[in-house]
């Protein structure tokens, strides 16, 4: 299965895709992890990548589409991948569909103030665990004891900008997926298992 994962920031798609490659067995490919990885590394990429993104803008085309490339020729993607974050644009979704053949496009549907509720209580560690305000009363990290962080694209601000680009941009790929045939629509509201359980029927449906 070669699946595509849509839905506005913080409407749940990392945590779903992580938990449909466990049970499928493929790889999750996040764009984000990607970029935030070549940040964190200082590339030259990294730093022209971070400068889109503390604007709440998206990093350009090209740049992100070789990535992607590179990374769906490796072997472990030839029998199937979940791509998270790409494509994000017309352009992109033409272009990807040049070197892959995505056969299901799941769109996870989400209220935009739950969405800015969601990123903007979200707090991070360098570790790499992850908490939210509204369950985590905490200012460090329960697992290694460091100081908890706000990242830079989760402020509110910064969130509010990132949906206008996704309705003005993303949006249309719900579209152009449906034309294909090969959209399907997930209430992304629901409690975390009930949409896991209702990807599952849809891949599982259509595999």
């Amino acid at each position: 299965m070669y699946l595509v994962f849509l839905g506005a920031p913080g409407a749940g798609k990392g945590t779903q895709a992580t938990k449909v490659c466990e049970k499928y067995n493929i790889p999750h490919i996040s764009t984000g992890d990607i970029l935030r990885a070549n940040i964190k590394a200082g590339t030259a990429l990294g730093a022209e990548a971070k400068g889109y993104i503390d604007k709440g803008l998206l990093v350009p085309d090209e740049v992100v589409i070789g990535l992607v490339k590179q990374r769906l020729a490796e072997a472990d993607c030839q029998k199937g991948f979940l791509l998270d974050g790409f494509p994000r644009t017309i352009e992109q979704a033409k272009a990807l569909n040049d070197f892959a053949k995505i056969t299901c496009a799941i769109n996870l549907a989400v209220d935009e103030k739950l969405v800015v509720d969601r990123i903007a209580g979200r707090r991070m560690c360098k570790c790499g665990e992850s908490y939210h305000v509204s369950w985590y009363g905490k200012d460090v990290c329960a697992k290694c004891g460091e100081k908890l962080y706000q990242r830079d694209d989760d402020k509110e601000d910064t969130v509010k900008a990132r949906l206008e680009v996704y309705n003005a941009q993303t949006a249309p790929l719900i579209e152009y997926y449906s034309n294909m045939g090969i959209l399907k629509d997930v209430d992304g509201t629901q409690e975390m298992n009930k949409v896991f359980d209702d990807i599952v029927r849809i891949l599982n449906d259509n595999h």
